[in-house]
């Protein structure tokens, strides 16, 4: 509870939560801008434990594994623990895109890197790591939409993110046009923050498709599959989907596009939080929605504090 009180003062999150009888998760939003040296190196150190289990050390060199610490300024970690033994056994890590193309500036949230402790890979981690993050996000938001990215050749994912998310492009299940908000956000995103991704400035990107070729230059080869090696969904369309559309040899990724929203919100509560998380879920989202009423007040009545026109910085004399 005490953690809940804290949340509803701060401007970054940093929060941690029981999720399950053997694990909590601490989402720590843009941590480059105020961990000390000493935590941030701990934190890296944490998602290199993490990834150590799948890749060999020093494989990826992008994101929060290229030791860049500007990178953790523009990202959100989601680090799961076990409770036993502290041992961080999977993580997310979110990166915050600053789109400034559009008619009004936005942030898509982009939804990173997923690593899992192959041993705890059946103990139904999925719901905190693809959608508990920004789920908060939302409500911190007062439910107003957020636009989020993905770039994958996974299968399982692709389903994962069509089923999830409002108003996705590209999706087979589900096919709409593509709008022209999808069509500039993408254009965006490949000539500004391939980095984001691991995408070389070499890869190509089919306008039509949302489809990345040759995607694999730019610091994410290691995570480069065979169809075979991609986990697949249990709905057959989506695997159909990108063996179809992807050149695996190649090395092409889809681009997906979509949005969080209230029916996004009611659907993960109703149909991914496990009935034992809920609560401690539950009490989160009221927090993250107080949190905007109290921080503005606070914000008002603090006369050092820059607060728009109505009271503008005061340059030094």
């Amino acid at each position: 509870m005490s953690g809940l009180v804290r949340a509803l003062f701060q401007s970054e999150l940093d929060l941690t939560l029981a999720t399950g009888k053997q694990f909590e998760t601490r989402i720590v939003e843009r941590p480059g801008l105020w961990m000390s040296e000493d935590e941030l190196a701990t934190l890296s150190q944490d998602l290199i434990t993490v990834a150590s289990k799948t890749l060999a050390r020093g494989a990826l060199t992008y994101g929060v594994f290229s030791g860049d610490p500007e990178r953790l300024k523009s990202t959100i970690i989601t680090l799961v623990r076990r409770k036993d033994t502290g041992q961080p056994v999977a993580f997310n890590a979110l990166a915050l895109m600053d789109i400034t193309t559009m008619a009004e500036p936005m942030e898509v949230l982009h939804l990173g890197l997923v690593m899992v402790d192959p041993e705890e890979q059946s103990r139904g981690l999925s719901w905190v790591l693809y959608g508990l993050t920004c789920i908060l996000l939302l409500f911190r938001n007062q439910m107003r939409p957020l636009w989020v990215s993905n770039v994958t050749q996974v299968p399982a994912i692709v389903g994962m993110v069509a089923e999830t998310f409002s108003s996705v492009f590209p999706t087979p299940r589900r096919p709409r046009q593509r709008s022209l908000q999808h069509l500039l956000l993408a254009r965006t995103i490949m000539a500004d923050h391939r980095h984001v991704f691991g995408v070389g400035g070499d890869a190509g990107f089919d306008e039509d498709r949302f489809v990345i070729t040759n995607a694999y230059t730019g610091g994410s080869d290691d995570l480069k599959k065979t169809f075979e090696e991609a986990p697949h969904h249990r709905d057959q369309v989506y695997n159909d989907f990108c063996q179809q559309t992807l050149d695996y040899d190649r090395g092409d990724d889809v681009l997906q596009l979509g949005q969080i929203d209230l029916a996004t919100a009611v659907g993960y509560l109703k149909n991914s939080v496990p009935r034992a998380s809920l609560a401690s879920v539950g009490l989160t989202l009221v927090a993250m929605m107080l949190q905007r009423l109290i921080l503005p007040a606070i914000h008002w009545f603090d006369s050092s504090r820059r607060f728009g026109t109505l009271r503008p910085r005061k340059d030094p004399a």
